[in-house]
């Protein structure tokens, strides 16, 4: 089959398009025909990414864990999921992904893929939302009338956290750039501030929740817009306990976890208009490296994907 696979570490330029063995699916595993990827840039820096859990060095590893694609057959033991079906997945990092013809994924981790959605949408969900779906409802906390603030709103993470937090009640501001404000303003943003020319903290206070995408100085500047007993949650770096502490609100940091059943929860909620996949830039798998190199650069609007098949 064809893949992509990383000949180095962290480089987009490393990543090589090339033949590689099929994988089989071992007891309790499932192999999946991939017809789309979404692309992960930071997983290229990622420790999962080069060794596996018990800390074993892995070689060649191939990158990409959302996916969408058919089930092409099942290994021993699996007896709930149907050769055939139509499934997207998050699934674990330190596994072979998807930026391949076929991979193995885990019963636990596949769901069905949403009916309103095709396969190159469906891959721009599972680790975006989910992120955004942890972050609020398993982190946060998240309660209808709270105030959110949501660095990089227009991002692969932001755009379902823009619309799953309006979904959920909230009063949603979002940091973008001036070219995203109707973008933002459509998704459900009740205000936008232009990080270029505005400092969100001269533009906004007292907010129940801040959401971090992007670390470094815009997370040291989100202590003082919050509310105290506030939440600042970031998947960018470990936010500073001490900060928190100082100013009377709590810290979170996670990484996003494979989860079946909140996959549904968001496969009902895009079949039903709430929410719905923002797709950037699709490319085919043998261009697997200039879609990392691209998403390295950032400023994407939404998801890149990687189209593995032709006939979606």
């Amino acid at each position: 089959m064809k893949a992509i696979r990383i000949h180095g570490h962290s480089d987009p330029a490393e990543l090589v398009y090339e033949d590689v063995p099929q994988p089989q699916p071992g007891p309790g595993e499932v192999l999946v025909r991939v017809y789309a990827a979404g692309v992960i840039a930071p997983e290229l820096t990622w420790s999962e990414t080069y060794e596996t859990r018990a800390g074993i060095k892995r070689t060649l590893p191939i990158p990409g864990h959302d996916l969408s694609g058919v089930v092409d057959a099942v290994g021993a033991g699996v007896n709930d999921i149907n050769v055939g079906s139509a499934v997207y997945a998050l699934t674990a990092f330190d596994r072979d992904g998807s930026a391949a013809e076929y991979m193995i994924a885990l019963p636990e981790e596949l769901a069905p893929r949403p009916r309103s959605l095709d396969h190159v949408q469906a891959a721009a969900v599972p680790l975006t939302a989910l992120t955004a779906w942890q972050a609020f409802f398993k982190h946060g906390g998240l309660v209808a009338g709270q105030r959110v603030l949501i660095h990089g709103a227009a991002g692969g993470v932001g755009v379902f956290a823009v619309q799953l937090a309006r979904w959920a009640g909230a009063y949603v501001i979002g940091t973008g750039s001036a070219r995203n404000r109707d973008f933002l303003r459509d998704l459900g943003a009740n205000e936008v501030i232009d990080y270029t020319s505005t400092r969100f903290e001269d533009a906004v206070n007292e907010v129940d929740m801040v959401l971090d995408m992007v670390g470094g100085d815009t997370q040291e500047r989100s202590w003082q817009v919050l509310k105290k007993d506030g939440v600042l949650i970031s998947v960018a770096s470990p936010p500073s306990v001490e900060q928190a502490k100082a100013h009377g609100v709590r810290s979170v940091w996670f990484i996003v976890e494979p989860d079946r059943q909140q996959l549904l929860q968001i496969g009902q909620l895009i079949d039903s208009g709430k929410i719905r996949p923002i797709v950037d830039t699709v490319f085919p798998l043998s261009e697997g490296r200039q879609a990392y190199a691209q998403g390295a650069k950032g400023r994407t609007r939404g998801k890149i994907v990687l189209r593995v098949r032709d006939d979606i």
